[in-house]
């Protein structure tokens, strides 16, 4: 038997390959199937089935891709009544992969429908040798229960008993899980992508409440925001995603071409660094960094239902941006801005800007008494563990609505890099504010110049983004 593990950054998703001598299995695909294909061509193995743990909430899955590709069977738990062509599967079904036994264990809690796969390896044994645990289990932590409206105390007793399960399981089981930190799907996922049931058993928190009632109530507690995205994705792939091929074609647009789409309804999506959107922008554009969390936050924070227009530097980053977009079912991109920004303001286009304050200017700014609002949009956990005194805090997601919250102009964004002051301040002027700035570098930067301590959760960008709290102040 052999694993081979793929993660994509930013959804810190995990998907997997598993397989005999010949013939493998394919668990949780992402969509973009072409890395799979070529993994399987590259170990002489034909990829026969795909294995989906549960109806994700996170990303759009690519089984039907992987299926169209390849001919392999899915195989989707029963309860989840999915639409599309698939072996449905529950508690206790067994198949066969060569001399590989796969057990299915039914596992609600994260989601209704979840299903584990538990592979047990006949050429070596009779006992199982892995768990293939989706969302159930992960390393250091649990699936949350809380992304269905009203259900949050069912589905999280439901998970109560899952693990239960899990936990009859051999020390020695390895624990393969569909996301490692960074993840929303959880609240303190470690950066560690594999483990035992052993190990978890004796170290995982979640497993170490005892009673019922203890568990819920530590698990509920102070769980992350979840992203726009989260509430469409299921059903999305549930039903079953459009193919890729089958999606509209988008191109290169000229300055006047770009202009008559954007007046036409599309939004503008600039992909560039904070740095460049805030030098020159097309005005009303929104700013996600390509190199941050850019399919997490695109998929909160933009609209599914209008058109995309995207800003590169020329064409670059621009087939990584369609990938991810997909990834979180951004489908409908129109095109992109051929030229660049230089080339849209050389065709006598407006720009905008945003003004850059650095973390000296700030602390400058503060010591002569304000007379602006520094506005925090990191996450409630990051702005508890460190924040600048007067801050007002609101995550960056919650200012499309709240922005009216926000007093009087100036406004200055900070976040703990960068990347989500500079969406920030794209959201608030879209919104109508017009003196708005961003502090490049943000907490790190803050703390790097000797004005704080650091702050943890900043720090340790692979950890999870929960834990004991610090409630010290930078002043």
């Amino acid at each position: 038997m052999f694993v081979h593990s793929f993660f994509v950054k930013g959804l810190a998703h995990v998907s997997y390959i598993m397989g005999g001598k010949q013939q493998c299995a394919v668990i949780d695909p992402r969509r973009d199937v072409e890395e799979y294909i070529e993994a399987a061509d590259a170990m002489g193995c034909t990829i026969t089935h795909i294995l989906e743990t549960h109806l994700h909430a996170d990303f759009i899955s690519g089984h039907l891709e992987l299926a169209k590709r390849t001919g392999a069977q899915i195989i989707a738990p029963r309860s989840a009544q999915c639409s599309f062509p698939h072996k449905a599967a529950g508690e206790g079904d067994e198949f066969e992969l060569e001399h590989l036994m796969i057990r299915v264990i039914e596992t609600p809690g994260h989601t209704p429908e979840h299903v584990c796969y538990l592979v047990t390896d006949r050429s070596r044994g009779s006992e199982p040798v892995g768990i293939f645990s989706g969302d159930t289990l992960f390393v250091g932590d649990v699936g949350r229960p809380d992304l269905f409206p009203g259900m949050a105390d069912e589905l999280a007793g439901k998970l109560f008993v899952s693990l239960g399960k899990l936990m009859e399981l051999p020390d020695f089981v390895e624990v393969y899980p569909a996301h490692g930190a960074g993840s929303l799907c959880g609240k303190a996922l470690s950066a560690k992508r594999s483990s035992t049931i052993g190990y978890e058993r004796r170290y995982n928190p979640s497993l170490q409440t005892g009673t019922l009632e203890t568990f819920k109530r530590l698990l509920l507690a102070e769980m992350p925001a979840a992203p726009d995205h989260f509430k469409r994705c299921s059903a999305t792939n549930g039903k079953g995603p459009e193919l890729v091929e089958s999606l509209p074609l988008h191109r290169a647009l000229d300055p006047a071409s770009f202009n008559e789409a954007i007046e036409s309804g599309a939004l503008v999506l600039d992909i560039r660094s904070a740095a460049a959107f805030g030098g020159q922008h097309v005005p009303g554009a929104m700013n996600i960094d390509i190199t941050g969390n850019f399919p997490t936050f695109s998929g909160w924070v933009l609209p599914v239902e209008r058109e995309l227009l995207l800003v590169s530097e020329g064409d670059l980053h621009i087939e990584r941006a369609l990938v991810e977009l997909r990834r979180v079912g951004l489908d409908r991109v129109k095109g992109w801005l051929e030229a660049g920004i230089h080339g849209w303001a050389m065709a006598g286009f407006p720009v905008a800007s945003v003004k850059q304050v650095s973390v000296h200017t700030l602390k400058s700014m503060m010591e002569k008494g304000g007379g602006f609002t520094l506005l925090d949009v990191r996450a409630k956990q990051e702005y508890e563990q460190l924040h600048i005194d007067g801050a007002l805090h609101m995550p960056v997601p919650d200012a499309r609505e709240r922005y009216k919250e926000i007093p009087p102009e100036p406004v200055v964004c900070i976040c703990n890099s960068g990347h989500r002051s500079s969406l920030a301040a794209s959201i608030l002027l879209s919104r109508g504010l017009t003196d708005v700035a961003q502090v490049p570098g943000g907490m790190m930067g803050w703390a790097a110049a000797g004005f704080s301590g650091e702050c943890r959760l900043c720090q340790n960008v692979h950890g999870p983004k929960t834990g004991q709290k610090d409630f010290s102040r930078a002043k």
